[in-house]
């Protein structure tokens, strides 16, 4: 059993994220969903309760997935193949691929159609070991489609056996018809958006996209103090493409995570360091799009934590297995297993506002377990790179 952690850890950061807790021969009793004790077998009560034996697997916490885009009207494969051709993102993005094409798309396809596809992506990450789930609007672009997806995440939070968080994504492009007036957009999130999110109940984060082309960091400032005033808590798309300020409007506004940074310089370290913020990497993105990725190695020797997610999307990271996005983070974002394990556990959790209920086994927390292995070491579950290493998994809300 490993990835046990006292109650009140909320995070791991530095020399922290290299240690990994376990117990070898262990024994765990659940309740109701929750985990109630553990320990080695040498100290095992005697129950009169039904009992698994689960002989020489290995018990770990599930993976918490803090950035997906889940909810999408179909692949984008054609522009897979535009990229394999030498295009850019920033050019199959101008001549209407990317983020509108994922916005047309959505738009015509009907409310059940769309939840049904996105279901079926949320099963497979469960199969694989999620144990919750952030999921962002953002491929909407419109009023309509927008409250349609947030609308799509709220069934799925009622009907999964896990975990969900939505988040409020209206500001992950501008529409084509807004390419020149980003007020007009601007105000249309502040002024017909938000306050319907809030009536309903739609969206538990507000996100915006702060790069270079998309939203700068006035915009992204704006958007942010209006989402909080009604009771959103804010996450941000930053440094994906270059060093634009998102970590400092992050910070500023005291963000729960600030996600990408492929691009992060002394002054965003120094800023993180001063924060609550969470550093998020996503390897699949830099993978998939052959980009630059989060140094994470920098960051934990700075002492900072760092959490890492899927980024599970149409275009730029069609993988929601998170031991496939465990191996990428070990090989390209210079993390060792242990801190590619707690990245996606507890520091993840972090990043999701669950770090009192998910993320470790802990005492109080709730039974979001993987049953997997057996394995030698820790060092052999992302060395098997492609594998989905569940065996069984139980989860909790």
């Amino acid at each position: 059993m490993i990835g046990i952690l006292e109650p009140g850890i909320t995070h791991l950061k530095g020399d922290e994220m290299s240690r990994v807790n376990s117990i070898k021969n262990a024994w765990l009793l659940v309740e109701e969903g929750e985990i109630v004790d553990y320990g080695s077998m040498d100290t095992c009560p005697k129950f009169n309760i039904e009992t698994k034996d689960l002989k020489g697997q290995w018990v770990l916490p599930a993976f918490v997935d803090s950035h997906t885009h889940m909810v999408f009207a179909g692949p984008r494969h054609n522009e897979y193949v535009m990229r394999l051709k030498g295009k850019t993102y920033a050019e199959i993005a101008a001549e209407g691929g990317g983020i509108i094409n994922s916005a047309k798309l959505l738009q015509s396809m009907d409310e059940d159609t769309l939840y049904e596809l996105s279901m079926k992506h949320a099963y497979d990450a469960i199969a694989s070991g999620t144990g919750a789930l952030e999921i962002k609007s953002g491929y909407g672009l419109s009023v309509d489609a927008e409250l349609k997806m947030l609308r799509v995440i709220k069934r799925m939070k009622a009907d999964l056996p896990i975990v969900v968080k939505a988040t409020f994504l209206g500001a992950h492009a501008f529409p084509p018809e807004f390419k020149n007036d980003h007020e007009g957009y601007i105000s249309q999130i502040i002024d017909e958006m938000l306050p319907v999110i809030s009536e309903e109940g739609l969206a538990d984060f507000i996100d915006v996209f702060c790069d270079e082309g998309f939203y700068n960091p006035e915009e992204t400032d704006r958007i942010l103090k209006a989402a909080i005033s009604h009771g959103l808590k804010p996450k941000i798309h930053g440094n994906e493409l270059g060093i634009t300020g998102g970590v400092q409007v992050a910070v500023a506004n005291q963000s729960l995570s600030v996600d990408h940074l492929e691009h992060i310089g002394d002054a965003e370290i120094a800023c993180l360091k001063d924060s609550n913020t969470m550093p998020v990497a996503l390897p699949g993105s830099s993978f998939f799009l052959k980009i630059p990725y989060t140094p994470a190695r920098k960051i934990i020797d700075n002492g900072l934590p760092i959490a890492v997610a899927s980024d599970f999307n149409p275009g730029s990271s069609p993988c929601n297995n998170l031991w496939f996005i465990w191996s990428l983070a070990c090989l390209y974002n210079g993390m060792t297993p242990e801190e590619g394990f707690n990245a996606l556990t507890i520091n993840a959790a972090k990043a999701m506002d669950l770090e009192k209920t998910h993320g470790s086994i802990s005492k109080g927390k709730k039974a979001c377990l993987v049953f997997a292995g057996p394995f030698e070491h820790i060092n052999e579950i992302p060395y098997w790179f492609t594998k989905n290493h569940s065996n069984k998994v139980l989860m909790s809300k």
